[in-house]
């Protein structure tokens, strides 16, 4: 588990095109808490990455999301803004359901995307859910939902947003994001 947070071994071990492992189990005392730390818009701005960090800031978990939820993110991270969120209602559902996240465990690897496990309790059948990270983040930020992750999964991530943002490069490089490409020119 040390050698994957060593950056100088990750070149042997790890190529991004392989296939991902299953979803990591885990021992609650394995589990890193995080909290949201800031957001990072790299050469791919399709494809910003929120950035998490443990108490002591040690450990640093990039998790790629979709434009739309950084901007509800941040929008929603706004303390002089008044408040609003299009996750109001489905927070209020939720609520009226007796329905709540207890936790969100980052738990899996799959190409460019994570995947996270939301634990929940008061629903009649279901205790959990996998859904990917980047459709769950502003909604766990918003119910303030204790967010997890190994330290295996930690150095795993940063192996994938490295290559997530040198393969944004290249298609630049290539002229796929020039000026007048998109609907925005």
């Amino acid at each position: 588990m040390k050698d994957l947070l060593d950056l100088n071994s990750l070149k042997a071990q790890i190529i991004f095109a392989q296939q991902s492992q299953e979803e990591e189990t885990f021992h609650q005392n394995d589990l890193v808490r995080l909290f949201p730390y800031g957001l990072s818009v790299t050469t791919d701005a399709s494809r910003p990455f929120l950035l998490l960090k443990d108490e002591a800031h040690q450990y640093t978990l990039p998790v790629a999301v979709s434009p739309i939820d950084a901007g509800v993110a941040l929008s929603q991270s706004n303390k002089m803004a008044l408040e609003s969120s299009p996750h109001k209602f489905t927070a209020l559902l939720l609520q009226s359901l007796q329905i709540e996240i207890k936790q969100a465990v980052f738990v899996e690897i799959k190409g460019s995307h994570q995947y996270v496990r939301l634990y929940i309790s008061g629903h009649s059948s279901l205790n959990s859910m996998k859904l990917r990270a980047d459709e769950a983040m502003s909604l766990c930020l918003y119910l303030d939902v204790p967010l997890f992750a190994t330290k295996n999964f930690i150095g795993r991530s940063k192996v994938m947003s490295t290559e997530v943002e040198s393969g944004a490069q290249k298609l630049q490089n290539f002229g796929f994001f020039d000026k007048g490409s998109g609907y925005l020119n």
